[in-house]
């Protein structure tokens, strides 16, 4: 979309907008909650939110991250772990700031924490729109897509149809990259019909100020 969205709940209401008005029927939304990969994101987390799951690659440089952890008292290990990486769940506090920046080969991602996952949810997972708004409300820097399938009113074929809200990121070559500040909203109308000239008539008919076309998820 080429509109400008000051912040994540007016690109999200703008998504449901579009579906409300053009789509015959929309499926519950699928996010994905991306990785804390910035200081600020990294800051958000400790002070909002409880707990964090991690993994570690057992590399010589992060055993020392992984021993302060548990110094701290702060690390919980999964019962199973592997030779070559280790997981578990991080109880989340301001002391732990002097942490960052993390080692490389350390992620730590809040998906199945409260309001974005439940622990030991999978991260395909679709949430209701109420459960949406929640996670929206405490976004905060974090990023965030979702995708709505769909069925666009007056096209023939819903394959691939949809709409993909990114949230502090942007849609490029098939996937999506961080853009802290940036809020979008793509739509696909599915390979088959998307470059016939049926569907180039549907998108000038409708009226939304579409951008360049992208390869698509």
């Amino acid at each position: 979309m080429r509109e400008p969205f000051p912040d994540a709940s007016s690109a999200l209401s703008r998504a449901r907008a579009i579906m409300r008005d053009l789509t015959d029927w929309t499926a519950e939304p699928w996010p994905q909650l991306e990785g804390v990969t910035t200081v600020e994101q990294f800051t958000y987390a400790l002070r909002t939110f409880d707990t964090a799951r991690f993994t570690a690659d057992r590399a010589p440089h992060v055993v020392p991250f992984t021993d302060e952890l548990q110094r701290r008292g702060v690390v919980t290990f999964d019962a199973r772990q592997m030779k070559s990486w280790s997981s578990g769940d991080v109880r989340l506090g301001p002391d732990l700031a002097d942490l960052w920046p993390l080692p490389e080969g350390v992620d730590l991602s809040l998906a199945a924490t409260p309001p974005f996952g439940a622990p030991g949810g999978e991260p395909e997972d679709t949430r209701t729109e109420e459960e949406l708004d929640r996670m929206v409300s405490l976004l905060g820097p974090l990023a965030l897509s979702v995708i709505w399938d769909c069925a666009w009113r007056g096209l023939p074929e819903a394959k691939g149809c949809g709409v993909l809200l990114c949230l502090n990121s942007v849609w490029l070559r098939q996937h999506d990259e961080p853009a802290p500040g940036e809020f979008g909203v793509w739509i696909s109308l599915g390979p088959r019909v998307a470059w016939t000239e049926e569907g180039q008539n549907w998108v000038r008919e409708t009226g939304l100020p579409l951008g360049e076309p992208q390869e698509g998820w």
